[in-house]
Formats: structure tokens, C-alpha cells, sequence
């Protein structure tokens, strides 16, 4: 069994849109590099912010052990540097989960829904995981039949996004962000395929708003050309992740 302290970081096996995924000297261990690079629209527009993926890193970390302190499982392990992240080894379920706290970005466009609708009860969608199909959005059957996931998992998924949306909206707003939506992303772990949290929760996966102006300070800075994405991120940082500055 390797220590923590003796991983070490091998070749890359996977590069996205915004990590890139190492193999480690432990099987059961790998490192996922938060990168500066930036995209939108599904890759259609791209570009690097310093200091980005520094502050994704950092901010994902903090949630992670906050929600691992609530009884949220996740698939982080460990930091090995300042953007590389030591993760469990899990098997991704080939959905994108977004909760919604309040109407804001596609689904002001695909319904009769004005942007700044707050919803009485959060709003859970699945999309495909898939640049081929661009994502489309998927219910439980669809799941079922492309065996993406079981009736089981899809609604252990739902319950835990449920939860993670509770912790989510308190720990932002404590902070003085309003959480309109967010993604996530779970993957299986070990032989008993445990449904676990995966990914990132940072600036690139949410939409966070400042609680009194409601300006934005996520992605969509970068999306629609509306500021500095490096200042727009270190502002978050500043709040969730104080000590990082110290």
C-alpha cells in the first residue's frame, strides 16, 4: 500500500476541457491538473486565464471536504501540489446533473421561464454525457435503455444532488453568493460500485451571483465577454478560500 506522501504523477490518460487525468504509482489513485484554459459553448470558444486553475483547484477542494464533513462521499482524496488533486479511482456515470435554485442561462430559453425566477422546490435535469449528441437531456428510462445507469442509481444520484444543493446554497450564501445553478458529476467506486461525488464544484461548474447586485462571477464572465475571468474568480476565492491569500 503506498503512503499519500510517496504518490507520485505519471502519464496523462485523459485531457478535457479544463483538467487533464494522470495515472499515479498507486492503481487505485489518480491526479486531476486543473488547467488555465477556458471554454464555452461547447468548445466552440476557448482561451487561458492565469491563475485559473489555481483557484478552481482550491475552491473545489475546500467544498469537497466541507460536503465530506456533512456526509457527502466524494472522490477526494488529497492535494499534491496546488493544482493537482489526488483522487479515488472511479468508473464516471455518463450523466451531467444540474440543480437549479433559480432560472438563469438554457432553461430561460428552452421555456416560458424569465431569468431571476426563484423556484419554489430546486430543479434536477440529467444530461447525456456526450460531445458526439451534445448532451442532451436524458430522464430515467432513456438512462435505463442506454445503460448509463439503473432506476437505483439514478435516484441515489438525485438524492445526494438534493442534499449536496441544501449544503451548497448555505455555505455560499454565508459567504455572500446567491447559487443559481450548478452541475455535477458522480462516478462508482470499488467493487461495490458506491455512487460517489466526482469532478469539480468551482467557478467553471456553477453559476454564483453576488448576493446584493447579482452580477456574476462565474463562467459566463468568460461566456459572454463581460469582465476579467482571473479577477472574476480570485473574488470567489477571496471568500471561500481565504486562506490561500495569506
Amino acid at each position: 500500500m503506498i503512503s499519500l506522501t510517496e504518490i507520485k504523477k505519471l502519464e496523462p490518460i485523459y485531457s478535457g476541457k479544463a483538467k487533464t487525468l494522470y495515472k499515479t504509482n498507486d492503481p487505485t489513485k489518480l491526479i486531476s491538473e486543473f488547467r488555465d484554459s477556458l471554454t464555452a459553448f461547447n468548445g466552440g470558444k476557448k482561451s487561458e486565464a492565469p491563475k485559473k486553475g489555481y483557484y478552481n483547484a482550491q475552491i473545489t477542494r475546500k467544498i469537497f471536504v466541507m460536503l465530506e464533513e456533512n456526509g457527502i462521499k466524494t472522490h477526494y482524496v488529497s492535494m499534491l501540489s496546488d493544482v493537482d488533486m489526488v483522487v479515488d479511482v472511479v468508473d464516471i456515470v455518463k450523466l451531467e446533473v444540474i440543480v437549479r435554485n433559480i432560472a438563469a442561462g438554457s432553461i430561460t430559453k428552452k421555456y416560458p421561464m424569465p431569468p431571476g425566477k426563484v423556484f419554489e422546490k430546486p430543479i434536477v435535469a440529467f444530461d447525456y454525457k456526450s460531445d458526439e449528441y451534445q448532451d442532451p437531456m436524458i430522464n430515467e428510462d432513456i438512462a435505463y435503455a442506454l445503460g448509463v445507469a439503473t432506476f437505483e442509481e439514478m435516484a441515489d444520484i438525485k438524492k445526494i444532488a438534493l442534499k449536496i444543493n441544501e449544503l451548497l446554497k448555505a455555505y455560499f450564501e454565508q459567504n455572500g453568493f446567491l447559487l443559481p445553478d450548478f452541475k455535477l458529476e458522480f462516478g462508482r467506486r470499488g467493487p461495490n460500485k458506491e455512487i460517489v461525488l466526482a469532478d469539480e464544484i468551482s467557478c467553471d461548474t456553477c453559476r454564483i451571483w453576488d448576493k446584493e447586485t447579482k452580477q456574476s462571477l462565474d463562467k459566463d464572465v468568460f461566456r459572454y465577454d463581460k469582465g476579467d475571468p482571473t479577477q472574476t474568480y480570485e473574488i470567489v476565492a477571496r471568500k471561500l478560500v481565504p486562506e490561500i491569500f495569506k
